[in-house]
């Protein structure tokens, strides 16, 4: 049987902190239930041979801004969570996950109500795993891998079956490819509101001139300083402000035509056809596979 030890300690989503201790086998923390009403229900930790399981079912949660000694990888059974660092945002339905290094402050916020799932990886020999934050596939087998770590919180197997657990999941993460969804953000004072004000207004019509002509540059200047700041085009920017301004509002289980209005498409096909070239679905067969 593998040793089982309960204590407290802070939630780490409002102090940003985290500290484990080491047990032969399994490490289980539970965490004190927000005050705050539309907060986590139900928040537990456990160690699993050098894997944290935090899990948290909440209507709707938002972290201060952390680090973790570990790498994560941030999920969501059902819901949408984002992640934000001051490098950019990262926008994750059911299938699909964010991995973030060892070290990388970073803050976690649900769109609706999430069955949130994160293991923190305490292994920095392993290789494959991303340097910087990633969205990730997951894979019908990922998934279950991680439901049955969480699993093993309430019922433990033991030692060996939780190692074996352990190193399918890292092969498996450590081979799945990436998505497109994240969203940079510049590190220029004055390109970090506008963006910031773009993406928080998706239907605004302003164009790349407007845009030049806030910043008092020339439209070639301002091409270059976009493209240097994010890796991106003014327009291909835009459009991913867009696309993740409308996932957790699919979600919600809004209509196409209501999502498109609100990202500023005219109709729902330009919308949809816009979606099914970033993602190479369209929302309908995109969220199926959630």
């Amino acid at each position: 049987m593998a040793i089982v030890n309960t204590v407290i300690y802070k939630d780490l989503w409002w102090t940003g902190r985290y500290d484990i201790c080491m047990c032969d086998d399994i490490l289980t923390r539970e965490d004190h239930k927000s005050s705050r009403k539309d907060q986590v229900a139900e928040s537990r930790q456990s160690m699993i041979d050098k894997i944290a399981v935090v899990t948290k079912d909440a209507h709707r949660f938002s972290s201060i801004r952390h680090t973790h000694p570990q790498g994560q990888l941030i999920y969501a059974i059902s819901g949408i969570v984002s992640v934000t660092t001051t490098e950019g945002t990262w926008v994750v339905p059911p299938s699909r996950a964010v991995w973030v290094p060892a070290g990388i402050q970073h803050e976690t916020k649900s769109h609706v109500t999430v069955q949130f799932r994160a293991l923190l990886i305490d292994l920095p020999e392993i290789r494959g795993l991303p340097s910087a934050c990633t969205v990730v596939e997951v894979t019908p087998l990922l998934r279950e891998l991680i439901l049955r770590l969480s699993e093993l919180v309430e019922k433990p197997r033991g030692a060996d079956f939780s190692r074996s657990v352990k190193q399918l999941l890292l092969q498996e993460l450590t081979s799945l490819p990436i998505e497109p969804l994240s969203l940079p953000i510049p590190r220029h004072a004055q390109l970090a509101l506008l963006c910031e004000w773009l993406r928080s207004e998706p239907t605004a019509t302003i164009g790349l001139h407007k845009a030049a002509d806030l910043l008092h540059m020339s439209r070639s200047s301002f091409m270059r300083l976009f493209q240097r700041e994010t890796t991106m085009s003014f327009a291909c920017w835009r459009q991913q402000a867009r696309l993740l301004h409308a996932l957790p509002l699919l979600a919600e289980g809004q209509s196409i035509l209501n999502v498109a209005l609100a990202c500023g498409y005219d109709s729902p096909s330009a919308f949809s056809a816009m979606f099914r070239r970033s993602l190479g679905r369209s929302p309908s067969e995109y969220f199926a596979e959630t």
